[in-house]
């Protein structure tokens, strides 16, 4: 595959008929979908899980999707979504980029850029990340060349 940016970590995604809209491809909204199961294994390979987010009373939301759309997903398809962290300010702020690339024919399907906020899950309000946080994802980061 032929990658955006070095080191991604990389979700394998199979398209189901349920993800299928009525214009006959992929649902806009199954690529936000996908995005969310891209960056919550992330996030478990970095060794935080929903359970740790949890005790810490913390919790890393959605601040801003961008997605761009290139070309169309069908029914059968084998996709790779990858996802790099590509900036943390290690106190509040993370963000991501993805990449959907079809399989068999590396073509890039969606480009998007994700920015999180961290919050306390108890008050919806925001909060510092924990050292947990910081540690698994600062030392993810891959800035972005300039």
């Amino acid at each position: 595959m032929e990658w955006d940016h070095a080191e991604p970590f990389v979700l394998d995604l199979w398209v189901e008929a349920s993800a299928i809209d009525h214009y006959g491809h992929v649902n806009n909204a199954e690529y936000l979908r996908w995005i969310e199961r891209a960056s919550w294994a992330h996030s478990g390979a970095l060794g935080l899980s929903l359970d740790d987010y949890r005790a810490l009373d913390r919790a890393m939301v959605v601040h801003r999707h961008e997605l761009d759309y290139l070309s169309p997903a069908f029914e059968h398809d084998r996709l790779a979504l990858a996802t790099w962290i590509v900036a943390c300010d290690g106190r509040l702020t993370l963000e991501r980029r993805f990449q959907l690339i079809h399989v068999d024919t590396g073509r890039t399907l969606l480009r998007a850029h994700t920015r999180f906020a961290c919050i306390a899950l108890s008050s919806g309000r925001p909060r510092r990340m924990p050292p947990s946080f910081v540690e698994a994802y600062a030392g993810a980061c891959r800035p972005l060349p300039d």
